[in-house]
């Protein structure tokens, strides 16, 4: 197990700029020297692109053992860059004390081997089980998901009735929380910067419409989810672009801003909120026009009615295995899962991992996986599918 993570390390994925065919097949060489049938379905050129991604293919292993419910457990194999302050190679999977390093070493390409060997593990039990699994290792969770599960379910290529979404061994995530981008852009008039009264600042402008913002920020304290793990929704804005040069009013400011929903909220009213505190807030302003485009909406994610089963199973398998109590939690996050649980399928998160996400560097230098971790989170997945299907 440890050695095939180390071959998925190995080959960089990085989303930006999101080339992951050579990992797609990389990952079904080693999927296929395990004994299993991989499916490659390449994502069309037009929508990779609209993506931002440069290729995409996406990979489905599937077991029927008998009539009865279909599980697919999907993971991603795109990871964000390294970036700097390494204190290893991030792409050389190093081991130290039991622990390995490495990009993407826990989210989530660990979960590519933990799926499979849990897989694996039941081929080889020779007990009756009564349905199918699936793997589904996709390669656009960074970029949202819209190319790879929500894809792979849209296109009918798959229809489980349960499904397990890359997570962490110490909890099953049960929720999590939505993310809504949006680009605003501000336009005025361009003019001389000796005669700025002939032009419409746009960087003004723009400057109200972030008051305003930040205002509306101090705000979202006062709401809080029920849902433990998950606090209260949250806003940040994480890019500002414009201007022509130091001696001329800008035309043209634009800027993109990131809004967490807690699960209790509605996305589209969420949205319309802010597209009507920004129009009011250029209002009046002469010469100013403000033009607002979704760039992401990832819904949040919360329970589909009859997945009680699954989550019971999976917390008292895990923490049998684990040694210690696992119960449920909401992360204030936005994962795959949410695209399996909008098609009806009962999804929890659950696969290898520390308790938390800064427990295992993601998305940051130094990126860890306790290897004992994947072990015992295998066999907890492995037991939960017999007791699902057998």
């Amino acid at each position: 197990m440890a050695g095939m993570l180390a071959e998925l390390v190995k080959v960089p994925s990085d989303n930006p700029p999101g080339d992951c065919a050579p990992h797609a097949k990389r990952a079904a060489q080693l999927l296929e020297s395990l004994g299993f049938t991989v499916e490659q379905h390449p994502v069309p050129a037009d929508l990779v692109q609209a993506n931002g991604m440069i290729s995409c293919t996406n990979l489905i292993v599937r077991k029927k053992f008998d009539d009865g419910p279909v599980v697919a457990m999907n993971a991603h194999g795109d990871v964000v860059p390294p970036g700097e302050g390494w204190s290893v190679d991030p792409f050389a999977a190093v081991v130290k004390d039991g622990v390995m390093y490495g990009r993407g070493v826990a989210v989530s390409k660990s979960d590519f081997v933990t799926y499979a060997y849990a897989l694996l593990a039941l081929q080889k039990l020779d007990k009756p089980i009564k349905g199918s699994i699936e793997l589904h290792l996709t390669y656009d969770e960074e970029v949202g998901g819209g190319i790879g599960p929500e894809w792979i379910l849209k296109t009918g290529l798959s229809k489980p009735d349960y499904a397990f979404s890359a997570g962490f061994s110490y909890a099953v995530t049960t929720a999590h929380n939505g993310c809504l981008h949006l680009e605003v852009t501000v336009n005025g008039l361009s003019a001389h910067a000796a005669r700025p009264d002939t032009g419409h600042d746009a960087l003004e402008a723009a400057t109200k419409v972030l008051t305003a913002l930040y205002a509306y920020r101090d705000t979202l304290s006062g709401t809080c989810s029920k849902v433990e793990g998950i606090t209260t929704p949250s806003l940040v804005v994480g890019l500002i672009k414009g201007g022509i040069n130091t001696n001329v009013v800008p035309d043209r400011v634009s800027l993109r801003l990131d809004r967490r929903m807690i699960p209790e909220e509605n996305p589209e009213q969420v949205e319309a909120g802010l597209r009507d505190l920004i129009a009011k807030t250029v209002a009046g302003l002469p010469g100013i026009s403000v033009q607002v485009r979704q760039v992401l909406l990832a819904r949040p994610f919360g329970g589909v009615p009859g997945v009680e089963k699954l989550i019971e199973m999976l917390t008292r398998n895990a923490t049998e295995v684990m040694g210690k109590p696992v119960g449920t939690e909401g992360i204030p996050l936005y994962t795959d899962a949410r695209h399996y649980s909008a098609a009806g399928v009962k999804t929890v998160l659950y696969g290898a991992g520390p308790r938390n996400l800064l427990e295992a560097n993601g998305h940051r230098a130094d990126e860890k996986l306790v290897l004992s971790d994947l072990y015992k989170a295998t066999e907890v997945v492995a037991r939960t599918l017999y007791e699902l299907l057998g």
